[in-house]
């Protein structure tokens, strides 16, 4: 069993770096960066994600930016190519390689899917 201290002295170090990867998702994040960012040693951020998290810093800035990604999907009239651009991926097969293990389904499969339920859920708005 881990001291309090020790605990909480985690819980800070694993909320600094979700800051930081929720304001800054876009960019070219490593854990090494985040590590010296919130003043900590790699290996005590790794530990942070793994214990605190339940995850890793890899997994967890693909997760924020895949959910953003599908944000931008079903929101915005943005090409697929610029969905993966402003998500930080610089070569789009990486992002729809990614967008599919998250998702399940390819970004421009994702966006016709979201288009068709809206326009079902639309039309059954419309009959009542």
């Amino acid at each position: 069993m881990q001291r309090p201290a020790t605990i909480r002295h985690r819980t800070a170090l694993f909320e600094d770096a979700v800051g930081i990867v929720r304001d800054e998702y876009a960019s070219d994040l490593s854990l090494d960066d985040i590590a010296r960012r919130v003043a900590s040693s790699r290996r005590q951020l790794q530990r942070a994600y793994a214990e605190i998290g339940e995850t890793t810093f890899r997994e967890h800035l693909t997760g924020v930016r895949m959910d953003r990604a599908a944000e931008m999907l079903q929101t915005r009239g943005l090409t697929v190519r610029e969905v993966a651009r402003r998500v930080g991926y610089r070569q789009p097969a990486q992002f729809a390689k990614a967008f599919r293990r998250r998702h399940g389904l390819a970004p421009s499969d994702f966006r016709a899917a979201r288009r068709h339920l809206a326009a079902r859920a639309d039309a059954s708005r419309a009959a009542a």
